[in-house]
């Protein structure tokens, strides 16, 4: 699950009380945290755009936004070097293959859902639910009984669904 993180606007002046995951985060020494200083609040949480958290900010005057914030991708000599995959792994399926339907509920209406070894992203309906048709071609890269995660974006709401 990300850390969720919530940013309440505690005065009209823009002072921020912060916590992660239901405990308060520290401001810096040198004062509060403020809206000037928005910028430097998400690169404290998220560890300078190392982790992804989910992120939710209370207005004063009772709005509240809420977002995912990304952590950046990682550069080329953080990641594993890439190989060259076989020929046989770069060859097409022989046969036709039935696309295969992947669902769950419990989203958010309108939420953006991802469908996980990142697949496919959709977007949940105006009851929450969700269903994602996988083309062949993307089924083809999974087994029968292979487990697919499911997650809201915003929500956080995880589901493992086994493929048929």
């Amino acid at each position: 699950m990300l850390p969720h993180v919530v940013i309440t606007v505690t005065d009209p002046t823009g002072t921020l009380a912060v916590t992660v995951d239901g405990e308060d985060f520290p401001a810096p020494e040198d004062g509060a945290w403020s809206r000037a200083r928005f910028g430097e609040v998400l690169d404290a949480v998220t560890e300078d755009r190392t982790r992804t958290v989910r992120i939710e900010v209370h207005e004063t005057d009772g709005s509240t936004f809420t977002d995912i914030i990304r952590a950046r991708p990682r550069t080329q000599a953080e990641s594993a070097p890439e190989q060259e995959p076989s020929e046989s792994a770069r060859s097409k399926p022989s046969g036709k293959q039935a696309a295969v339907t992947v669902s769950g509920e419990g989203f958010l209406p309108g939420e953006d859902v991802a469908i996980a070894a990142v697949i496919t992203d959709t977007t949940a309906n105006e009851d929450g639910e969700v269903e994602a048709r996988l083309p062949r071609r993307q089924k083809a890269t999974l087994r029968a009984g292979a487990e697919v995660l499911v997650f809201g974006r915003s929500s956080g709401t995880t589901l493992v669904r086994r493929l048929p």
